[in-house]
């Protein structure tokens, strides 16, 4: 009776109450499935301004090594805040990951977390009017394979978060040798365009296939607020044992 009350109590105001439980939470899900592997080293690509590694610290309950990856200067100086009391939190030179190595012009969203290398599509716009465009950054670009290396260990069983606003199939291109030293990775795909020339779930799920990695989670990610409908999802994969 009283679990019934605050249940309705909660959702009068507009919050859901639920168990932290592997069946209902994202997050738990996630806890399981790195403790399950054995995961001590998390590369997060695309790291903003820490979002994902607070995430682990705080509700995830992770306490192995993490290395962050952001190009934009302002985001960076804010995710070098976040991680400056934790010496198992490191950050990676400030640049963009893709497929070779260079320059990029960054289109930097309102709401920081949108910024993409590629161009912003109506359907995004429209779901989301706060990550309209504002600004530009010329950022460097790396390929992962690059930078990852140097924060591998002889112990290392490795993590890969790509959150890359639509540049993730770019990401993969730059990172065959680190793909090769990963247990497993999380990518934010798409379910329709939402930025220029991106490639959607399907492709990116058979590319990730083709790797030797399974499907072992989906986790709704961005959502159209006016019609309920689902356009981004993380999907978490692991290397298949076969």
């Amino acid at each position: 009776m009283l679990k019934s009350l605050v249940k309705h109590a909660a959702l009068g105001l507009g919050y859901e109450v639920q168990r932290f439980a592997v069946a209902t939470s994202h997050t738990a899900r996630l806890r399981a499935m790195l403790a399950t592997h054995g995961v001590n080293l998390i590369l997060d690509v695309g790291a903003n301004i820490g979002q994902f590694g607070c995430e682990l610290r705080g509700r995830v309950g992770y306490r192995g090594r993490i290395v962050s990856f952001e190009p934009m200067q302002k985001a960076y100086a804010a995710l070098a805040r976040a991680a400056a009391a934790d010496p198992q939190w490191e950050l990676a030179p400030r640049a963009a990951i893709g497929a070779q190595a260079g320059t990029a012009t960054l289109n930097i969203a309102g709401n920081s977390a949108s910024s993409s290398v590629l161009g912003m599509l109506d359907a995004h716009r429209a779901a989301a009017p706060e990550s309209e465009l504002v600004g530009t950054e010329v950022v460097p670009l790396e390929p992962l394979d690059a930078l990852a290396p140097a924060y591998f260990r002889e112990d290392s069983v490795a993590f890969l978060k790509i959150d890359t606003q639509g540049y993730e199939s770019e990401v993969l291109r730059g990172a065959p040798h680190t793909l090769a030293r990963v247990t497993g990775l999380q990518l934010e795909l798409s379910l329709i365009p939402l930025y220029e020339g991106q490639e959607l779930m399907p492709e990116l799920h058979a590319r990730v296939q083709g790797l030797g990695f399974e499907l072992w989670g989906l986790a709704p990610a961005f959502i159209e607020p006016r019609t309920g409908r689902m356009l981004q999802v993380d999907a978490t994969f692991f290397r298949n044992p076969a």
